[in-house]
């Protein structure tokens, strides 16, 4: 157990940020003692993935506990499907690899997005086409309150649109243990038609492609616009896509003839990225946060000396924006601390 420690290197961000405690659980023991220790001081608990979806405003008064747990096991179920678990401390993007490695799709479009197995139910994260619910069998969670393991299902997790029960009222209530994840052995279901996959692919002179060519095009794409958090300290995509009702929709078509968006019966989502590039915002620095040059959805720690105050002062005058310009108020996906 750690006093006053820094999360700067627990966050993609590279907020400078200090836990009142801090520990690291390797194992389900571990994490009981913890989270009985947090109880016997009253203490706040928080929950360490690969700090890829964090902004810390300010110091974390309670205890930051690292989940460590690694592990990968199989079960074939036939021909051709396979449940493959992984334990919520291991890399998703390592994750991802091995699967490809094994020839085992479904995760491809999904390859290259930071944090850990853990937090990927959470906020039921999504590329391309794909996200976790398609690939989802179950996950082994604690009960924090009980201590007690529980299994949830697909049907229980209840996901959504970079969601989950994880986020609404099971918030703060679990931890993620383990997921496990069913997925093809041969048939595989190749998505191409999303973002550029297919014009990436076409550069390669690929026109059958595999589920590892997928992968390599949706690699290369997010290389090739996205900031690397080792290099500049970032979360990835910083706001939701909003979701707006289809008659405010053609209200703004009438206005704004290139607007963007994509239906859904009543609704249509409307890409957050294009509303704040109308804004004016791709690229602009204020002090050491700003929005990146090449995808305005992510913003950065642009001189790697920014607060987390800064950077959400930053989100604020984006959403502040958008709203005065379009109407539609843009929704934070990363959790402010």
């Amino acid at each position: 157990m750690h006093e006053n420690f820094s999360l700067k290197p627990y966050n993609t961000f590279g907020v400078d940020a200090e836990a009142r405690y801090f520990t690291e659980a390797n194992d389900v023991e571990q994490l009981k003692s913890a989270v009985n220790f947090a109880k016997s001081e009253s203490l706040n608990l928080l929950f360490l993935g690969g700090g890829s979806n964090l902004l810390f405003t300010q110091h974390f008064d309670g205890l930051a506990v690292k989940i460590n747990f690694k592990g990968i096991s199989e079960e074939v179920l036939n021909e051709n499907s396979v449940l493959v678990t992984a334990k919520a401390g291991e890399n998703w993007h390592e994750f991802v690899m091995y699967c490809l490695e094994k020839n085992y799709g479904g995760l491809e479009n999904l390859s290259l997005i930071p944090g850990n197995v853990g937090t990927s139910p959470m906020q039921n994260i999504g590329a391309y086409g794909t996200e976790i619910k398609d690939v989802f069998a179950s996950c082994t969670v604690l009960n924090l309150e009980t201590l007690e393991v529980e299994t949830f299902n697909l049907e229980k997790c209840r996901f959504g649109y970079r969601d989950s029960i994880f986020k609404q009222e099971g918030k703060g209530k679990y931890v993620i243990l383990e997921v496990k994840f069913k997925l093809t052995r041969k048939d595989h279901s190749i998505k191409t038609e999303y973002g550029a996959i297919q014009a990436e692919l076409d550069k390669s002179g690929i026109q059958n492609p595999t589920i590892q060519d997928v992968s390599k095009a949706v690699i290369n794409i997010r290389q090739s616009k996205l900031p690397d958090p080792k290099i500049t300290g970032n979360a990835g995509s910083f706001f939701k896509n909003p979701t707006i009702p289809l008659a405010q929709f053609e209200d703004l078509k009438l206005k704004f003839e290139n607007i963007q968006g994509y239906p859904n019966g009543n609704q249509v989502k409307v890409p957050a990225g294009w509303l704040i590039e109308q804004c004016g915002w791709k690229g602009k620095r204020i002090g050491n946060a700003a929005s990146h040059q090449l995808q305005s959805l992510v913003i950065i720690n642009a001189t790697g000396k920014a607060t987390g105050k800064e950077i959400f002062d930053f989100s604020a005058e984006i959403i502040n924006s958008v709203k005065e310009k379009f109407g539609i108020e843009l929704e934070r996906e990363v959790n402010i601390i």
